[in-house]
């Protein structure tokens, strides 16, 4: 089970991602994006939730502290993975805002333009200017993929 589930996860990245996304940039489904923090979770969750309750649980938040709780992320991993996801959440939430658009490919990707990372940390409030939030994405997104690499394939 556990190379079938990471066979498709190899295959959904390959596969998903739209063409001609960066893969750094694309906070659904790039490295470090939802998608990561989502398929760890769930692979933990098909792999222990029969003998821990608090996984059987249909949101990431609550399934991610319910892994660190018993034991199977670290206090560490738990908290890169949940500053990734609310960080990506609140982005995609921000760039509809932003934009006026709810689809279209725009919606997941951190822009490049600094005028539109301006307005997006503005409605955030919270992560300093454009440039700070598009460094801190980056970074945030680096460390959560590197956590799911190990957590996931089992990567050192």
């Amino acid at each position: 089970m556990l190379r079938e589930v990471r066979r498709i996860k190899a295959r959904v990245e390959s596969e998903r991602l739209p063409r001609g996304a960066d893969p750094a940039r694309h906070l659904k489904l790039g490295r470090g994006g939802v998608s990561d923090v989502e398929w760890t979770v769930q692979l933990l969750q098909l792999q222990h939730a029969f003998e821990v309750p608090g996984l059987r649980t249909t949101g990431t938040v609550s399934a991610l502290e319910a892994a660190r709780q018993a034991g199977l992320l670290s206090d560490d991993d738990a908290e890169v993975l949940l500053e990734a996801w609310v960080l990506a959440s609140r982005l995609r939430s921000a760039i509809v805002l932003w934009s006026g658009r709810t689809t279209g490919s725009g919606v997941d990707m951190l822009p490049h333009d600094s005028h539109a990372l301006t307005g997006i940390a503005r409605l955030l409030g919270d992560v300093g200017t454009g440039p700070e939030l598009e460094e801190l994405y980056l970074r945030v997104a680096r460390r959560a993929r590197a956590v799911m690499e190990r957590v996931f394939y089992g990567a050192e």
